[in-house]
């Protein structure tokens, strides 16, 4: 049985993987891109943010931007689709990845993805998605403004909590 979380957040987003999570807080994140270019050039050594495995979309009516990233969902909906198994699980890390070597660039996990994640690499001719760098994210070490972090889940469930409290009481 799987051991349940304290953290609602990172129940959502899947299982830990190593017990981490990429956390995002939008109310933090001024939508500067350096997140998407440190992404690109960390994968692809350019900085064709097309290549990038992050994405910032802009709710320009709130101004607000929210950092989006793969969820690498319990049951991830990528994997299941995949006719050549290229996106899977590894079962170590438990990190959803795609094997370019694998992907035939059908584009069949870019479309089942709820979360739209996966992205087509048009230089590559392959689907791509976050992989956390190998353990150490680029996109966190570029976020200036502390909107992306790499953390374990239980500790991004107190620090929000603890937001949320302070602004009940009108306290930043």
């Amino acid at each position: 049985m799987r051991k349940r979380l304290d953290n609602e957040y990172a129940l959502s987003r899947g299982p830990a993987v190593q017990g981490r999570v990429l956390l995002v807080d939008p109310e933090r994140c001024d939508g500067c891109g350096e997140c998407v270019e440190a992404c690109a050039l960390f994968h692809t050594g350019t900085s064709d943010i097309a290549r990038s495995r992050i994405r910032v979309f802009s709710m320009g009516s709130l101004e607000l931007f929210v950092p989006s990233t793969c969820q690498h969902c319990e049951t991830p909906s990528c994997t299941e689709a995949c006719p050549t198994k290229a996106c899977h699980r590894d079962p170590v890390t438990h990190t959803v990845l795609i094997d370019a070597d694998v992907c035939m660039g059908c584009k069949t996990c870019v479309v089942a993805c709820p979360f739209g994640a996966p992205s087509f690499d048009e230089a590559e001719g392959v689907s791509i998605k976050c992989d956390y760098c190998g353990g150490e994210p680029a996109c966190v070490a570029a976020c200036k403004s502390g909107a992306i972090e790499y953390s374990y889940a239980a500790d991004g469930s107190i620090r929000r909590r603890r937001r949320h409290v302070l602004k009940a009481f009108g306290w930043k």
